[in-house]
Formats: structure tokens, sequence, C-alpha cells
């Protein structure tokens, strides 16, 4: 019988039913399968690290986002930030992903922290021994061990308990309407402002003569 408010089932049965029920009886092969060709990457680029190094991300929702996650690649301003380009970022094990853009500084920041971090413990083995580039090292390859594992894990952070406090003055007055209308105004009439500043800076006495101008007007209406 059907739970809750869902239909009664009521299966409609042909008379070969039978012949044409789906099986999978290969999955426990293709488990095996599957690992055996992780096992066979990983001897192939030994020894570097078979992930890619992932960016730190909130997940999305007002339900999630107090969490991190790793994401799918770093953007072009933290690679930037860090100093890297994204061709060399890509022959280094670096994730990227240049459809992903930063919302917030912080996330800015974490993730170029991350990427200098992982630099200055990466060990680029040269491509031709005879002839190795600026950068690479010397050390042998049989002194290095394969990494199998993630590269830097993502930690999930500790909570953080705010305690309870008396409200300032200026958080009373405060408003995130009349702010964010504010930031918006200065965003569309920078351009506008820039023009009108360097225009009274080259002519001042035109300038003067506006405002001359507006405060007549202004005095008119009033009356």
């Amino acid at each position: 019988m059907g739970k809750r408010n869902n239909m009664i089932p009521n299966g409609h049965f042909h008379k070969d039913w039978q012949r044409f029920i789906k099986t999978w009886f290969n999955q426990p092969a293709r488990k095996y399968r599957r690992k055996q060709i992780r096992i066979k990457k990983a001897r192939a680029v030994a020894p570097r690290p078979v992930k890619l190094l992932r960016p730190v991300v909130h997940c999305p929702t007002v339900r999630y986002h107090t969490k991190i996650r790793g994401g799918k690649g770093f953007t072009l301003e933290e690679l930037k930030a860090s100093g890297l380009n994204k061709r060399f970022a890509k022959t280094v094990g670096i994730a990227v992903d240049p459809r992903r853009r930063n919302k917030s500084i912080e996330t800015l920041q974490t993730n170029s922290q991350r990427l200098k971090e992982y630099r200055s413990k990466l060990i680029l083995f040269p491509l031709n021994e005879k002839k190795p580039k600026s950068g690479d090292a010397e050390e042998r390859l049989s002194t290095q061990i394969e990494r199998d594992h993630e590269i830097m894990p993502i930690k999930s952070q500790a909570r953080i308990k705010a305690k309870a406090r008396a409200i300032y003055e200026a958080e009373k007055k405060f408003s995130a309407y009349t702010t964010l209308r504010k930031a918006r105004a200065d965003a569309r009439l920078r351009g506008i402002r820039a023009k009108r500043a360097k225009d009274a800076a080259e002519n001042p006495d035109e300038d003067k003569k506006v405002k001359n101008a507006a405060v007549q007007n202004l005095s008119k209406l009033e009356q």
C-alpha cells in the first residue's frame, strides 16, 4: 500500500514482463576495473600527485553557505594574485576554472594564499634531465614518495560563537538599504563625477558660473 498522500500503487504489467527487467550483475566487476585504472594512472604519473589542487569555496544557498568544500577550480584573479598564469598552473596540478568569479575579498585572499603555499612546497622535476630549466629540482625521482591522497585537504572551520554585547549607536543608525543605494549610485556616477572634476580643474571660472546659476535657480524655486 502507498504511504501518506501518495497514489495507491497499481502496476499494469504485460503478460511477458519478466523478459524486460533490466539487471546489472557487472557492478562489482566495474568497481574493480575502476580501481585498477586508478592504480594504473597513479603509477603512470608517479611521483606526481593523482588529484588536482582545488580551491576553498562556500556551498550555495542559505542553508549550507557556512560550510566550506573544494571547488571546481581557481579563478584567473586568484592565479594573478599568487603570481601564476593559467597555462603554467594546469601543468603543475592546479585546477583552473575561468567561469568562476570572486564575490568577496576573503575568498580571494584565502585561495591566493593556498596557491602560494602549494607553490612553495612544489618540486618540479626536469622533463629532460640533460637540459634542466630554471626552477627545476635537483633531487632524484627515487627519493620522492608517491602521493595518492588529496593534496592540502580542506578542513572544516570551527564554529565561533558570538557573545552577547550591547548594540552600538552607529549600528542603530546604520541602514543597509541606504548604504547599498549609495554604493550603486557612486559606481554609476563615477565617470560623470570624474569628468566634472577634471573640467572644474581646467576651467575654474566656468565652474563658478555653473554653481552660481544653480544657486539662483534654487532660490527662485523656493520663492
